[in-house]
């Protein structure tokens, strides 16, 4: 304000009446005011400013040097006309010309000082600010120069206060303002990407200290980005432990068959060779490559994926430990993992269904081509697959094709049809799985349905059981439901005998119940029966066992000479193989065949002659009652009522043993056999004379 009143000192001579001039005193009386100076505040309402005196014969008028609209005069006073504002202009003018008629006698000017009044709010040169950190950004850094915060106030002697309040929770922890006056951003505390990944502050600025009137305040939001640094090199995963910034990485095993090269890549466990950049904020492609352990350059891996491939077959039994490394694709950190191949041999390993018996249904009058859809879920279609049970890598190597059935073929693991299907019916097909590698084979079988309902549902067996259907065989049906020929028409191969609809055969939980229960009952009652008949006629000779059961040594055999000879007996006899059922009747189910009631001839058992001294034949008749009779004897006994094999002496070398099969049963037979040491009184007698039933060998 002291500069202004210098400059404005040369202006004040002009407002000193002439009358006070030297030699005023001879022009008369000229045009005055009281004030020539007035401070008046910004804001301030109009009022009159000062008296003008004006000599008689002149009049004052404003002369256009006058700050415009600012002033006007109402008789011989000087009103102030607007409101002033500090902002807009800080000095108005008056100039007032005393006129007599149109010729100007006196010019005075009367200048208004604007005072600046604090009326105006701070402001910020933006509403919203988003701004990046980095995650590794020092501790104690500028991370937003005060120049990008700073606030306005047009109020010029106003001093601005800065405060910065936290939006997210905790977010203060991190950031603060270098002062209050200095509202650059501090880093306080070390950034974590993956648990600060944004905050929110709202910065305050106030043109008074608080508490103080009047004040203004403005408010900004400030809207922080915390970007991932490269700090962590790539992980294998698995991770065994990980806490977000170390990983213990995964090492990864696989087998692979000798003498064979797999056509696909390795399966590896715990997973497939797979590595992420540590900084999952970044995320970085990772590149694979092998260091070391590749013998011959077994293996290759693709560098994009990961895929562990054999290039070479291995010729016999060794393990490979690899190394694999890898790295970001802008080369700045890498890692290195290893990789156990175990390579053994495959033979005689066939491949494993999962299951024996697989359901599908297709709708009667599907042409070819027809995908079979999955019982167990119908939008899907159904899928057989059968996996190698110790190299899983070998699973992309099986094939698949339905040995018995023309009307299905696979494509793959999913069945389809291969001719037009119009009746109803029920196919069971064989399905062979067939590994191109090792030459291995497995059958399943998959019982379809031409059907528009779904078939009732069962327990289907998972693994080897004694339950797996073959075949040719028929699936089990609910109860009333009858099976024909395959060309019937309906599912199951034939009609109900009223001619009833596959919904017709289906039958409640209860009707089950009791039907099961009394099934139950009648199977009990058949059980029962056989025992009793089994009891009365062959009671004695069950009761007999028993006793020379409970008798025989721990070896099973009283003539230990005779063991040898029964091991090789045993061992050399063929066991029955039945017939194959044609391949052109295991599509669909045949009839059942009766069962047939004849029991099958016995095939008597040939026994060689034991030493010409057994332990047991020279057992005297002086022990106890309870000792174990040998049934091989050189004595023919006529006595019925046991049965024996008998050496006869004079029987030539080609047949020197009898079998005798007497039926015949003595309450006094057993006494006659307990002396093996008597001579026999029949010795007279042909080995071809009386033998009764017995069987001659």
């Amino acid at each position: 304000m002291g500069a202004r009143a210098l400059l404005w000192a040369p202006l004040l001579l002009l407002l000193v009446p002439p009358s006070q001039l030297p030699g005023a005193a001879a022009q008369g009386q000229v045009c005055s005011v009281d004030k020539t100076l007035i401070n008046i505040e910004e804001n301030s309402s109009p009022r009159p400013l000062v008296n003008i005196s004006v000599p008689d014969g002149q009049h004052v008028t404003l002369g256009s040097s006058s700050t415009p609209s600012a002033f006007q005069i109402l008789g011989n006073e000087l009103f102030l006309n607007v409101t002033p504002d500090y902002e807009e202009n800080t000095m108005l003018e008056a100039h007032l010309e005393c006129r007599r008629g149109s010729t100007v006698v006196t010019q005075l000017v009367v200048l208004v000082s604007v005072l600046d009044v604090n009326d105006n709010a701070p402001e910020f040169p933006f509403e919203v600010k988003e701004w990046d950190v980095v995650e590794d950004t020092k501790v104690n850094s500028t991370v937003i120069p005060e120049g990008e915060l700073k606030a306005t106030d047009k109020d010029k002697e106003d001093v601005l206060y800065y405060t910065l309040q936290e939006v997210t929770p905790n977010a203060s922890s991190f950031f603060s303002l270098m002062g209050v006056n200095r509202p650059a951003l501090r880093l306080d505390r070390s950034l974590d990407f993956y648990q600060w990944q944004g905050m929110t502050f709202q910065l305050l600025v106030r043109d008074t200290r608080e508490n103080v009137e009047p004040s203004h305040t403005a408010t900004a939001t400030l809207v922080l980005h915390v970007q991932p640094a490269d700090l962590r090199p790539p992980w294998f995963l698995p991770c065994s432990y990980s806490d977000g910034y170390v990983c213990i990485q995964a090492q990864y095993h696989g087998a692979v068959p000798t003498g064979h090269i797999l056509p696909s890549p390795l399966i590896l466990h715990p997973g497939p060779i797979y590595a992420v950049d540590g900084d999952r904020g970044i995320n970085t492609h990772i590149r694979y490559s092998i260091l070391g352990g590749n013998t011959d350059n077994t293996f290759v891996i693709d560098p994009d994926s990961g895929n562990l491939t054999m290039a070479k077959m291995v010729p016999r039994d060794t393990t490979f430990i690899l190394l694999i490394r890898g790295d970001q694709a802008d080369q700045a950190r890498y890692s290195v993992t290893q990789v156990t191949v175990e390579a053994r041999s495959a033979a005689g390993r066939p491949p494993h269904f999962p299951q024996n018996l697989y359901r599908g249904i297709v709708a009667p009058g599907s042409s070819a081509g027809v995908v079979v859809r999955d019982t167990a879920s119908p939008s899907q279609p159904l899928r057989i697959q059968a996996q190698d049970p110790e190299f899983p890598g070998l699973n992309s190597a099986i094939t698949y094709r339905i040995t018995n059935c023309s009307e299905f073929r696979m494509n793959g693991e999913t069945v389809f049809t291969a001719m037009a299907l119009e009746h109803e019916r029920i196919f069971y097909a064989e399905v062979e799985a067939t590994n191109t590698v090792t030459g291995d084979t497995a059958t399943a079988i998959a019982e379809i349905w031409v059907s528009e309902q779904a078939p009732p549902s069962i327990a289907i067996p998972g693994g080897v059981s004694d339950q797996t259907l073959k075949p040719g065989t028929s699936q089990p049906m609910s109860a009333g439901s009858s099976r024909s020929s395959p060309a019937s028409g309906t599912p199951g191969g034939g009609a109900t005998a009223g001619g009833s609809s596959p919904e017709d055969q289906r039958f409640s939980t209860v009707d089950m119940a009791v039907l099961g229960g009394v099934l139950g009952a009648l199977l009990l009652l058949a059980l029962i029966g056989l025992a009793v008949l089994l009891s009365k006629h062959y009671g004695p000779q069950l009761l007999c066992c028993s006793r020379k059961a409970a008798q025989l040594p721990p070896h099973g055999f009283d003539n230990q000479a005779f063991l040898g000879d029964h091991e090789d007996t045993k061992a050399s006899a063929p066991s029955p193989t039945p017939d194959p059922m044609p391949v052109e009747t295991l599509c669909a189910p045949p009839d059942p065949e009766p069962l047939s009631h004849k029991q099958p001839n016995p095939e008597p058992q040939v026994l060689e002659p034991p030493g010409p001294e057994s332990p047991v034949a020279t057992r005297g008749a002086g022990d106890s009652p309870s000792a174990v009779r040998s049934i091989l004897t050189k004595e023919r006994r006529p006595e019925g009522g046991y049965k024996a094999v008998w050496f006869g002496e004079d029987i030539g070398a080609e047949a020197d043993v009898v079998v005798l099969n007497t039926a015949e049963a003595g309450e006094d037979g057993d006494a006659g056999s307990e002396g093996s040491g008597e001579e026999d009184t029949d010795q007279d007698r042909g080995p071809h004379d009386k033998l009764g039933n017995s069987t001659y060998i």
